[in-house]
C-alpha cells in the first residue's frame, strides 16, 4: 500500500520546518547579535572607581590654573610616601613647564587634560584628538613619557570623546570621590567630605591650586592610612585582563561567562 501526500500537505510541512530551522538560527544567534549590538550602541563609560581585592586608592589632582601651591602638595605627597596622579591642562604646562618637571622627577604619574580645557562634547572628533595630542606631546617632550591616561574637562564625556581618547592611546578617568576644593570649602569640610565618601578603589579629585587643598590631603592621607588604606597613581589601581565598566563606573574583572562589556549594562 502507497501513502501519498498532497502537494498543499507537503508544502505545508516544508513551510513548517523552515520556520523551524530559522527560530533555532535566531535563538543560537540572539546572544551574539545582542552582544554586537550593545557593544556598537551602547553608551560608553568611563572609570570612576575600581573594583580592587584590597584597600587601594588613587588620589588625582587636576592643574588648570595657578602654582603657588604645587610645591607644598608635592612636600606633603614626599612627607607620607605618596605617588599621586596629576591632569595636567596643555596651557598650564606651557605656562609651568618647570613645575611639570618637578612633578615628574618625583615619581608621580601625569595625566592628560586636554590642551585648552573644552567643553569636548561641543567638538568633532578630529579636533578632540588635536586637543589630547597636543598636551600628550608636550607632556612627553617635557617628561620623556607619554601619558595613557585622561581626564576629560568638566568631567563631560560622551562616546564621541571616549573614542576619541582611545584612538590617542588614552583611557578616560574620572572620580567617585569629589573633594569640592574649587569651591575654597575649609580643609576640615574638604576633610569631612572625603572621608566620608572614599571606599576601596576610589579615585579622588583635588585640584593643584585649591585654596586648602595642601591641608586637606595631609589629614586625608594621614587619617585613611590610620585606616589602613593604599595609595597609588591610577595606572596602579586599574586592573589587568579581561575587563569591563559597570554602568555606576566601576571598572571590574569580567567573569569567565563573558557575559559584560565596557558599555553600560
Amino acid at each position: 500500500m502507497v501513502i501519498r501526500i498532497r502537494r498543499p500537505i507537503l508544502a505545508l510541512f516544508l513551510v513548517l520546518a523552515i520556520m523551524t530551522l530559522v527560530n533555532i538560527a535566531q535563538f543560537s544567534l540572539f546572544p551574539v547579535i545582542k552582544s554586537a549590538v550593545s557593544s556598537q550602541m551602547g553608551r560608553k563609560i568611563p572609570v570612576y572607581s575600581v573594583d580592587v581585592p584590597d584597600k587601594r586608592v588613587s588620589v588625582t589632582l587636576d592643574a588648570t590654573w595657578g602654582a603657588k601651591q604645587t610645591a607644598d602638595l608635592l612636600a606633603v605627597l614626599d612627607k607620607h610616601g605618596v605617588k599621586a596622579t596629576f591632569f595636567l591642562a596643555g596651557y598650564w604646562i606651557e605656562e609651568y613647564p618647570d613645575h611639570v618637571r618637578m612633578i615628574a622627577s618625583k615619581g608621580h604619574e601625569i595625566g592628560n587634560h586636554t590642551y585648552s580645557h573644552p567643553h569636548l562634547n561641543s567638538l568633532d572628533i578630529e579636533s578632540i584628538k588635536k586637543e589630547l595630542n597636543r598636551c600628550s606631546d608636550m607632556i612627553e617632550n617635557l617628561t620623556g613619557t607619554r601619558p595613557t591616561l585622561f581626564r576629560p574637562p568638566f568631567g563631560e564625556y560622551s562616546n564621541k570623546v571616549i573614542e576619541a581618547a582611545e584612538a590617542c592611546g588614552l583611557e578616560t578617568i574620572q572620580w567617585d570621590v569629589d573633594s569640592l576644593d574649587w569651591q575654597n570649602l575649609s580643609a576640615s569640610a574638604i576633610q569631612s567630605r572625603v572621608l566620608s565618601r572614599v571606599q576601596p578603589g576610589s579615585i579622588i579629585l583635588f585640584h593643584n591650586n585649591g585654596l586648602h587643598t595642601v591641608e586637606a590631603l595631609d589629614a586625608v592621607i594621614r587619617e585613611l592610612k590610620s585606616r589602613g588604606y593604599e595609595f597609588v597613581p591610577v595606572s596602579s589601581l586599574l586592573l589587568e585582563g579581561n575587563t569591563y565598566v559597570d554602568h555606576t563606573g566601576r571598572q571590574r574583572l569580567r567573569s569567565s561567562a563573558g557575559t559584560a562589556s565596557r558599555s553600560e549594562v
